[in-house]
């Protein structure tokens, strides 16, 4: 199979090297990929939102297959558009634009939790004409309080404030232009006080298989103190979260989510990423996204042992229903080595060293690009350290050990990723 990955994060990088062990594969393309994905494909400077551009492609290159690393695209309808062109016969896993609008608007993917009765926080949304009713609201719920902007804002958008005027400040910057337009509506909902960790599935719109459990860290500091990032690290498998909790999430929230897309009509073939939160043992859902999440990624891909393009292909020809998933029981830790000041400024350009790997360790490069031969910084989430062990204290040793190798100005890791779950 030709297939294109698109995204350039160590999500993609994740997927990119995975699908490299498969045989079924011919050719692989990344657009824009990154200086890790360079090594399992070819990486291609292509605008994917310019669809007769990527048309051309597709075409050029006998595109079998699309696999859709970031939300981006899938909310601005990429997949409606490849499926509609008659000239094209190409599979996508990525759901089309109505599914997609579930990360799209965290205030659509509420009223979705609603109509099925998957449960979740109680909530309301705002906009600037209703900033009073919103105050108001505030006034009403217990702190800590949690602001959401609707739209997307890579990751960043979710605010949890422990003071109440605080609260109330951070409101009116949401609307005046803190997150852009994804704050132009702002859902406010009462905080669940639990375990947070996430499910992935990948559905073809009829089966689906769940795929490793994940715990992701998003602070940037120590402690799950400061701001929001777009994941400081995470672990896989989650201890708390087997046997009968993985049942009741399955009975409660998959099977009503899988069945809602039906419902509602989504044509919904990708990933599904549900951000719940544990209390007293049973499972509430905090957010869905439509794609894998990053970094948890790096820490499931690497625990599939199955053939990730044949489950791409069974994906595309809807006979999910009876796969066998096979996976690696061992537990998987990876540390985000980060630029200086991120998540708000930091400097590019930094060369990067120290990459050596072991036969248990993997480096997944997210912010790195190819410069004379060297390979420097590009974004603020720079490169993932994963490591493979037997539990997650010798696992996350490993891991933290490989984000003190690598070297470049300003790097900056958490050191207590997993720690909560000794």
């Amino acid at each position: 199979m030709n297939i294109l990955l698109i995204g350039s994060g160590g999500r993609e990088h994740a997927l990119a090297k995975k699908m490299t062990e498969s045989a079924l594969l011919n050719k692989l393309y990344i657009a824009p990929g990154n200086a890790g994905t360079d090594s399992c494909g070819e990486n291609v400077h292509l605008n994917v939102s310019d669809f007769s551009t990527l048309k051309a492609f597709l075409l050029s290159k006998k595109i079998d297959l699309v696999v859709v690393g970031p939300e981006a695209p899938l909310v601005d309808g990429l997949a409606d558009k490849i499926d509609a062109d008659s000239n094209l016969n190409i599979s996508v896993i990525g759901p089309k634009r109505k599914g997609a609008h579930l990360e799209g608007s965290k205030e659509y993917a509420k009223e979705f939790m609603q109509k099925h009765k998957i449960p979740t926080a109680k909530y309301q949304s705002f906009t600037i004409n209703t900033i009073k009713e919103g105050e108001a609201f505030l006034d009403t719920l217990k702190p800590p309080y949690v602001l959401k902007a609707d739209g997307l804002a890579a990751g960043k958008g979710v605010l949890i404030l422990d003071d109440l005027a605080k609260a109330k400040a951070e409101l009116k910057d949401m609307f005046s232009g803190k997150f852009g337009e994804a704050g132009n509506t702002v859902v406010i909902e009462e905080f669940l006080d639990g375990i947070e960790l996430s499910v992935f599935i990948l559905t073809d719109g009829e089966g689906y298989i769940i795929l490793p459990e994940a715990k992701d860290y998003k602070r940037i500091g120590e402690g799950d103190t400061g701001l929001n990032t777009g994941g400081m690290g995470a672990v896989s498998p989650v201890g708390f979260a087997q046997g009968a909790f993985l049942s009741k999430v399955e009975e409660r929230i998959v099977k009503p989510t899988i069945n809602g897309f039906k419902q509602d009509g989504f044509d919904y073939v990708g990933f599904v990423f549900i951000g719940l939160m544990s209390i007293d043992g049973n499972p509430f859902v905090i957010e869905y996204n439509v794609r894998m999440g990053d970094p948890e990624a790096e820490v499931v891909i690497p625990r599939i042992k199955s053939d990730l393009v044949d489950i791409f292909k069974q994906t595309a020809n809807k006979n999910l229903s009876n796969y066998n998933l096979e996976l690696d029981p061992r537990t998987a830790v990876t540390v985000m080595a980060v630029s200086g000041g991120y998540p708000e400024g930091y400097q590019k350009g930094k060369e990067i060293t120290g990459l050596k790997e072991g036969e248990q360790e993997t480096f997944f490069h997210a912010g790195t690009t190819l410069k004379d031969g060297k390979i420097i910084t590009s974004g603020g989430r720079v490169i993932s350290c994963t490591a493979f062990g037997n539990n997650v204290n010798e696992t996350k040793t490993k891991a933290l050990a490989m984000a003190e190798q690598i070297k470049f100005e300003g790097k900056y890791y958490r050191k207590d990723i997993g720690m909560d779950l000794l």
